[in-house]
């Protein structure tokens, strides 16, 4: 152990996929994945400071969606770490919020992966990198590439991560009114799923191919989401939402993760705001957020 630090802030972005292709359900309820994440320029930030207990707040957009409980995944990591490192989680979480709540984001999973470097850090325990991953594992499925960020492609249910190659993308995000469950969005994969044969999840070459040139035409072409037919069947509205962002000039739209946030690829920063305005103006979303990717993953920042 090393030093104890007054107070830790972790940044950590989030997520879009631009690859979900799911599998069929597994004997243990989850789907194998074959998951091309980037992490995008929208960050949350986690501060951790000594306290008697452990205890959560939150602030900034939606902060009152977020449990803050022992359910928020900030909270969970700190009491797994401080159990594998035989301490009491005695840790106030701030939890800065700017990814959408419950947006198919990862803005959960983001603060998890972020509350467990923060912790690492301020308990001074210097977890070695792979432990630290295989704890984010152990909290879900998006938790190991919010910490590690940039682009990957997840295997298993998401958490195998192998890092590929991407060049700068932009982006517009449209945040919807309310939020999806995951689960019920695999649910519902399920049930238009049923009586179809679901073949195994595989990247594909062609949007690898394109990540790594930085070829924004050729990623449009490619962007897939096995995830986004139960996301509208549950959302209908949200087709609207899809239809205004390419209207306004994107080169490609889909729902992110499980939804509700949609995610709109555009060729540069200057399309990105000629989008933005476009789909605030249809009506058809709450806000809208503009990024660029890759962006790294769960960062301490200074103190």
């Amino acid at each position: 152990m090393s030093a104890r630090r007054a107070a830790v802030t972790v940044r950590v972005p989030a997520k879009v996929n631009v690859q979900l292709a799911v599998g069929a359900a597994r004997p243990d309820g989850f789907h194998d994945l074959a998951n091309v994440f980037l992490a995008v320029s929208l960050y949350d930030e986690v501060t951790a400071t000594p306290a008697d207990t452990l205890t959560v707040t939150c602030a900034g957009p939606d902060a009152d969606q977020v449990p803050l409980d022992r359910t928020n995944l900030a909270a969970r990591a700190a009491e797994i770490l401080a159990a594998r490192a035989g301490i009491e989680p005695a840790v106030h979480l701030h939890i800065a919020k700017n990814i959408p709540v419950a947006g198919g984001m990862a803005g959960g999973s983001a603060d998890g992966a972020a509350a467990l470097l923060a912790c690492d850090a301020l308990w001074g325990l210097n977890t070695p990198r792979a432990e630290l991953v295989d704890i984010c594992a152990e909290l879900g499925s998006d938790v190991p590439f919010s910490l590690v960020g940039g682009a990957a492609l997840g295997t298993g249910r998401g958490e195998l991560l192998t890092p590929v190659e991407a060049g700068t993308f932009h982006w517009v995000f449209a945040v919807a009114d309310g939020g999806l469950s995951t689960p019920a969005v695999f649910r519902e994969f399920d049930r238009l799923a049923e009586g179809r044969r679901i073949p195994e999840p595989e990247a594909s070459p062609e949007l690898l191919a394109a990540l790594a040139s930085g070829d924004a035409d050729a990623l449009g072409a490619a962007l897939a989401n096995d995830l986004q037919a139960a996301a509208l069947s549950l959302r209908p509205q949200l087709a609207r939402t899809l239809a205004a962002g390419v209207d306004g000039g994107a080169l490609a739209a889909l729902v992110s993760g499980s939804g509700p946030t949609t995610a709109f690829l555009v060729a540069d920063e200057e399309t990105a705001a000629k989008v933005a305005a476009a789909l605030e103006a249809s009506g058809t979303c709450r806000a809208t957020r503009i990024a660029s990717s890759p962006a790294p993953g769960a960062t301490v920042l200074p103190s």
